[in-house]
Formats: C-alpha cells, structure tokens, sequence
C-alpha cells in the first residue's frame, strides 16, 4: 500500500473508531484493574466481609499501561465489526460514515481490526495471564450477537451491558494471578456496569430512531415511540442509582465501605445521569438528540470511574475529571451528526 493511500486509510479508520466512546470500555476495564490492586495491596483487609488477599500481587506499571491501551482500543477494534454489520441502518442515520461512503474500505477495515485483536490475543496469552481469554473472546462474540439482540428491544441494551461489562472482567484478570475470580463485590460491580451501560445505549437509539425503523430493528425506542421513550427516559435514569442503594444498605452485596469522594462523585454522577434523562425528555427527535450524546457518554464513564474511587479514592477523582473532559474534547473533534 503506497504512503498517501495508507494515510487515508488510517484516518478514515480513526475516524470510524469513534474514540470519544473509548472511555466506555477503557474506564470499565480500568475498574477492573483498580479493584484488583485494591485486594493485593499488602495491608489489605475488608472490615465487612472479612476477605483477605491470597495469591494477587500488585501489576507493574508497564503491564498496567498495556492493559489500558488494550481496552482504551477495544471500542474502535470492534466498532468496525458493527459498522460492517450496521450498514443498512447506517446508510439512513450516519450516510457519512467513512464505511457507508466507501471512504473506508470495509473488507481492509475488517482485516485491520482481526489483526489487532489476534495480536491482542497473544499478548494476553503469553505477557498478561492466559485466563483474561475469556472475558475477551466472550466480548467479542457478543459484539456480534449485539447487532441481532439490538432489533429485539430490552434484550439489545442487556446484551450490550454485558459485553461492557467483560472489560471490567477483562481488567481484573489480565492484571496479575489470582483465585479469587469472583465475590460479592465483583458481581456486583459487574451489575452496575451492565445497568448503566445498556441505559447509556438505551439513549443512543433516540438519534438512530429512523434508520433502525427502516432496518426492521424494534429497539425499545422503535417499539413505543418518541412520546413515551420521553418519559422513559426520565424514569430510567434513576435505575443506576436506585439499584446501587439497594444494593449496598438493604441487599449488602458492595463489600466495601464509602468513603467520601466517591459520595461526592456518585452525586456528580445521579446528576450527570438525571440530566441527559432531561435532555432526551427535551429533545427526543433532531440534531439537539445527537448532541446530547456527549452528556451521555459523560454520565455512563463517569460513573465507572465513582466505582474506582470506592476502591481507590485519589484514582477516581483523577480519572472522574479526566473522563469528563477529554470525552467533551473528542467529541467536539467529530461534530458531523451524520458520521
């Protein structure tokens, strides 16, 4: 491939990565990563479940880095998959799109995207812990199987959850031994992040309303229409916290006690979540709907990175405040509510 066709290429692949959506799959996993450092710290003791580590051992920093860079991607790499399978729905909501044009050649995108994932696959397997396979080869599939469950309503949002959610997976295990795979905590965690990402892809169905009418995908907005998704939408934005309290003060599944900066960005969070609910409720229909994207997007990573604070308050704060911003500042940089 010579060098002006090469540079095209890439950018259109960039392009299509989408990477203000990075932060969803980069701060769950990140999660994961963060809630294991908590449980192989050397003073590591929970006062209310009584568990103490056993084998997990603080990551180094470098194979820290790799697994961000690795789940900082993730969104993109299987973006192209869903661009590929979402094309018909694609040609009526986004008929900019780099893969809809044919800016971006799809069968070279796809090879792209196999090439990142296989490479991927071998470092997990022979520099992180083989183990994190599993998490990764299950997100992958049910990238695929997101694009048929999306057509039959809740079941699209859950099924997206889910994937999400094996970032999280992903994060904890690829970060050191363990054998403690699952407790209170992780399951837990894992909940949360799947309610507040299918609600975050709930909203994003308002802008895709037309095209996934068209396409035959009966997604919940499709099913009962603008004027009641309005309300909907209002309603469900207090499901993230309303199963978080339950959880914790009645079900007592978060082993783990709050402190106060995540009190403060939970807060920041319910607001931020109340807020694109409003917003939706406002502007259900038109360009005003796809740019409240980027309050959305805001409210589903920021509140992965409350989740961090509970296990490390300083990363939390830090990673709420960057997430924030830079999702804000990647968005402005793709403004085409076309593309």
């Amino acid at each position: 491939m010579e060098v002006a066709p090469a540079i095209g290429f890439l950018k259109a692949y960039v392009k299509s990565m989408r990477l203000y959506y990075a932060f969803v799959t980069g701060i769950v996993g990140w999660l994961g990563i963060s809630y294991y450092q908590f449980i192989a710290s050397e003073d590591y003791y929970n006062p209310m479940s009584h568990f103490v580590h056993t084998i997990q051992q603080p990551t180094p920093l470098v194979k820290k880095i790799v697994i961000i860079i690795i789940l900082f991607l993730a969104w993109g790499t299987n973006q192209i998959f869903n661009d590929y399978l979402g094309l018909d729905e694609d040609r009526v909501n986004a008929p900019e799109r780099p893969m809809v044009t044919g800016e971006l050649n799809a069968k070279s995108a796809l090879l792209m995207s196999v090439s990142l994932l296989f490479i991927t696959f071998l470092v997990t397997w022979f520099y992180l812990e083989p183990v994190a396979i599993i998490p990764l080869l299950i997100g992958i599939g049910l990238n695929v199987v997101y694009e048929y469950a999306k057509g039959h309503g809740i079941w699209g949002n859950l099924v997206f959850g889910i994937m999400i959610s094996m970032c999280g997976l992903y994060g904890y295990w690829a970060a050191g031994p363990t054998d403690t795979y699952f407790t209170k905590s992780t399951i837990s965690a894992l909940i949360l992040i799947v309610v507040t990402n299918g609600l975050m892809t709930y909203y994003t169905y308002f802008k895709d309303v037309d095209g996934d009418k068209l396409a035959g995908k009966n997604t919940i907005v499709v099913k009962y229409g603008l004027e009641k998704n309005r309300y909907i939408a209002i309603i469900v934005s207090f499901l993230p916290s309303v199963i978080f309290l339950i959880g914790y003060f009645i079900l007592h599944a978060i082993e783990i006690e709050l402190n106060h900066i995540f009190v403060i960005l939970g807060l920041l969070t319910v607001f931020l979540q109340v807020w694109t609910g409003y917003l939706y409720y406002r502007n259900p229909k038109g360009e005003l709907t796809y740019y409240s994207l980027v309050t959305n997007i805001r409210a589903c990573t920021c509140a992965q990175t409350a989740i961090v604070a509970l296990f490390n308050p300083e990363l939390g704060m830090i990673l709420f405040i960057l997430t924030y911003v830079f999702v804000g500042f990647l968005f402005n940089m793709n403004t085409n509510v076309k593309a």
